[in-house]
């Protein structure tokens, strides 16, 4: 069976949509450190329809040599949830359709390993609203953004979770892992 590990680049205000404004902190290695250990156990990638599609022409044309992350990114299985088809294909993928958490349940129990989820904001909402998401990682930058979407909206109902562990970057980026309340 396996597990959904999340992670997120967001302000201190929880803004997490488009991240570029994060290059104007730089890219302590240690970061990277802790996302290939986070994408180190991933059998399979479970991305929204938009961030699929945002993602594909980022990294399809990416090599080891642009990007250690580049062949994880490009050759794991990638499992993708959206209402529509996505507009672009990229390395092996399957539509899962709309968002269904027994769909989400199915894919857990048919996965050995890590099932990475990355931004997907809508999907993530639905995930820890139903109690799928096993480990999320934040990464919080040193900035107020004052406006986006934030990873929790107004109006959504609490959510209590478990810190598991803590970093501090260079960069004063400050990574927290999270996982279910226990």
């Amino acid at each position: 069976m396996g597990d959904i590990a999340v992670h997120e680049f967001m302000a201190l205000d929880g803004v997490f949509e488009d991240p570029s404004w994060t290059f104007d902190f730089g890219f302590d290695p240690q970061m990277g450190e802790t996302l290939g250990a986070i994408t180190g156990g991933a059998t399979a990638i479970l991305l929204g329809r938009t961030t699929y599609e945002m993602f594909a022409p980022a990294w399809s044309t990416r090599t080891v040599e642009d990007d250690p992350g580049a062949p994880f990114f490009n050759d794991t299985h990638k499992y993708v949830v959206g209402s529509r088809e996505p507009n672009v294909e990229w390395g092996p993928s399957t539509r899962l359709g709309p968002y269904d958490p027994d769909a989400i349940r199915r894919l857990k129990d048919d996965t050995d390993g890590t099932i990475y989820t990355s931004g997907s904001g809508t999907l993530v909402r639905a995930m820890l609203r139903d109690g799928l998401v096993d480990a999320l990682h934040l990464f919080v930058y040193p900035v107020a953004r004052g406006s986006g979407r934030r990873l929790w909206d107004d109006g959504v109902d609490p959510t209590t979770l478990s810190l598991l562990e803590h970093e501090v970057y260079d960069n004063g980026v400050v990574h927290l892992s999270y996982g279910p309340a226990r």
